[in-house]
C-alpha cells in the first residue's frame, strides 16, 4: 500500500512542476484598456459645452491674433455672408460665436463634430452659418473655409479640435469620405490642417501643409 501512494506522488510531480513553470513564465497578456477620451476645454478650464456658445480666439499677439468671424467672401455671389476669417489683430472686434455641435453628447478631442456661427439669422441664411470646406482655389492652391455646410451628413463639413504642438488647439478638417477631394489631407486619419492665408489683404482661414492656426475658446 505505501509503495503504490509513493509511485502516485512521484506520477504527480511532473504536472505540478510543469503547471508552476507555465504558470510563472506565459502568462497571457491580456489587452489593456483605450485611454479615456480628453474633454476640449476653455479659456477658463471648463468643459466645452455643446449648448454655449464660444469665440475661436488666435494664441498670438499683434499682428498674429485676432478672433475668429464670419465675413463675406470676395467674389462671392452668395445672397449671405459666407467666409470664415481672421481679424488681423488682437486689438479689435470680438468674432462671431460659434458652437460645436459633437457626434456624441460631449466635445472631446480628436472627435467628429461640425463648426456653426451661433448668430440671429434669416431663414435664407441659415445654412450659411455652418462651416464647410470649399472647393480648390487655384490662385492661392489651397481650400478655403467657407459656410453653407449641413449638420450630420457625410460630406465637407466635419472637423476635429486636437491638442497644439505649441499651445492651445488646433482645428482639423476631416472628410469621413476619402473619395471627397483633399490634396491636403494627408495623414492617417484623412484629415488637413486649418491656418490662415491672406485674401484680398484679409486673414482668411484655410486648409495648410505647415503652421496651423493655434487657438483657444472663450465661452460667450
Amino acid at each position: 500500500m505505501m509503495k503504490c501512494l509513493f509511485l502516485l506522488c512521484l506520477c504527480l510531480v511532473p504536472i505540478v512542476v510543469f503547471s508552476s513553470t507555465f504558470t510563472s513564465q506565459n502568462l497571457i497578456d491580456l489587452p489593456s484598456e483605450s485611454p479615456l477620451p480628453k474633454p476640449v476645454l476653455d479659456t477658463n478650464g471648463k468643459e466645452l459645452n455643446p449648448n454655449s456658445s464660444y469665440r475661436i480666439i488666435s494664441i498670438g499677439r499683434g499682428a498674429l491674433g485676432g478672433d475668429v468671424y464670419l465675413g463675406k467672401s470676395p467674389n462671392s455671389d452668395a445672397p449671405c455672408p459666407d467666409g470664415v476669417f481672421r481679424y488681423n489683430s488682437d486689438v479689435g472686434p470680438s468674432g462671431t460665436p460659434v458652437r460645436f455641435i459633437p457626434l456624441s453628447k460631449n466635445i472631446f478631442e480628436d472627435q467628429l463634430l461640425n463648426i456653426q456661427f451661433n448668430i440671429p439669422t434669416v431663414k435664407l441664411c441659415v445654412s450659411y452659418t455652418i462651416w464647410k470646406v470649399g472647393n480648390l482655389n487655384a490662385p492661392l492652391w489651397t481650400m478655403l473655409l467657407e459656410t453653407g455646410g449641413t449638420i450630420g451628413q457625410a460630406d465637407s463639413s466635419y472637423f476635429k479640435i486636437v491638442k497644439s504642438s505649441n499651445f492651445g488647439y488646433n482645428l482639423l478638417y476631416c472628410p469621413i469620405t476619402r473619395h471627397f477631394l483633399c490634396p491636403f489631407c494627408r495623414d492617417d486619419n484623412f484629415c488637413a490642417k486649418v491656418g490662415v492665408v491672406i485674401q484680398n489683404d484679409k486673414r482668411r482661414l484655410a486648409l495648410v501643409n505647415e503652421n496651423p492656426l493655434d487657438v483657444l475658446f472663450q465661452e460667450v
